[in-house]
């Protein structure tokens, strides 16, 4: 499978990742070389990754509890804490092995540390290949407030290694699903069609590089979300909105980020139909195969208050203005769409008919 080529660095598959990773610590004469993994990839992935390292260098371990209520500035604290009792200098790289929290998180910690060292992404779930491998977003969470503080900052190289996936639980391979789902929705109608096909996650990996490429279409245009960017937020909006209210509640199950998306994709689905014109039928579409994949959650109206309440803190509101991406179609997005507040509790009552 050939790499892709971003702006400012290369995504590379199985055994290519490894040559590439191989060739590069061999250059680049690193003083130490520190791997980030949680309890999971510490355990599943660690032992296959390190035998595919060739050379003899200096490595660190360091770990992190897994998890998206984890993903705060105070595991950043842990992390620069070892990496400066670990003897880390400006010559460190940092390999991030795990998910979409890990990589964020020591992106984040990576670009900081001594003004920012080189780091390598090696996303481990499937959600973290096609969504955290590119576009250089990095960052933590404010309390349950999604990705409030973080840079843009690009790694060395991403690796992406679809054996990994064999360590998760389908329920985690559904959540990166949507995503993928949501590639198709923004930029490929006949991409979205394929993958409602799909019944299984056993062959995925031209699917992956699919995702991949698309995602890197549109950062290429547009690297720091000016514009274009901001359709990769499809659904982000208000799924965000119920990802916050449900970490935050100590009475309400978790869910996990691909879950709260596929609610927020039928809920901006159905924003699209009253405000951009996305035809009924694709509406109907679009709820049908979410329903079909993800669980339906009962939402008392007093969640919907909670969760509307938390739309003025997303990252792509300005000047006191929440913005939306809408469909005119599937396979077409537009960006800074206005909503009235009466739409949201119809979409919702959409939501649950």
């Amino acid at each position: 499978m050939k790499s892709i080529a971003t702006s400012s660095y290369s995504i590379h598959f199985n055994e290519d990742a490894f040559e590439a990773l191989n060739t590069h610590l061999e250059k680049g004469a690193y003083s130490t070389v520190f791997i980030l993994v949680d309890e999971n990839t510490h355990e599943h992935c660690l032992p296959m990754f390190m035998s595919q390292i060739t050379g003899d260098y200096s490595f660190e371990i360091i770990e992190i509890v897994s998890g998206e209520e984890n993903k705060h500035i105070e595991t950043c604290l842990g992390v620069w804490n070892a990496l400066s009792e670990l003897g880390g200098d400006r010559k460190s790289i940092m390999l991030n092995l795990g998910g979409g929290v890990l990589t964020d998180l020591g992106g984040f910690v990576a670009s900081t540390f001594k003004r920012g060292i080189h780091f390598i992404n090696i996303p481990t779930t499937l959600l973290s290949m096609v969504d955290a491998s590119v576009g250089g977003k990095t960052g933590v969470d404010l309390g349950p407030l999604k990705n409030q503080v973080g840079v843009i900052n690009q790694p060395q190289m991403v690796l992406i290694v679809p054996y990994f996936l064999q360590t998760l639980e389908d329920r985690q391979v559904q959540s990166g699903f949507a995503e993928m789902l949501k590639h198709g929705l923004i930029k490929d109608e006949k991409y979205w069609s394929e993958l409602k096909k799909v019944t299984s996650f056993k062959e995925m990996e031209d699917h992956i590089h699919d995702s991949v490429i698309i995602k890197n279409d549109v950062v290429t245009i547009d690297p720091t979300e000016q514009n274009l960017r901001k359709i990769l937020n499809y659904g982000h909006t208000l799924g965000h909105a119920v990802e916050s209210h449900y970490l935050e509640s100590k009475d309400l199950p978790t869910l996990l980020h691909g879950e709260a998306i596929a609610i927020g994709m039928i809920l901006e689905g159905y924003l699209s139909y009253k405000l951009t014109g996305l035809p009924k039928e694709q509406l109907e579409d679009i709820k049908e195969t979410f329903l079909n994949r993800y669980p339906k959650i009962e939402f008392a109206d007093a969640d919907i208050e909670s969760i509307l309440k938390l739309l003025k803190f997303d990252k792509k509101n300005s000047h006191g203005n929440i913005n939306f991406v809408l469909l005119n179609s599937i396979g077409k997005a537009v960006y800074d769409i206005k909503v009235s507040n009466d739409l949201y509790y119809e979409a919702f009552s959409y939501y649950k008919e």
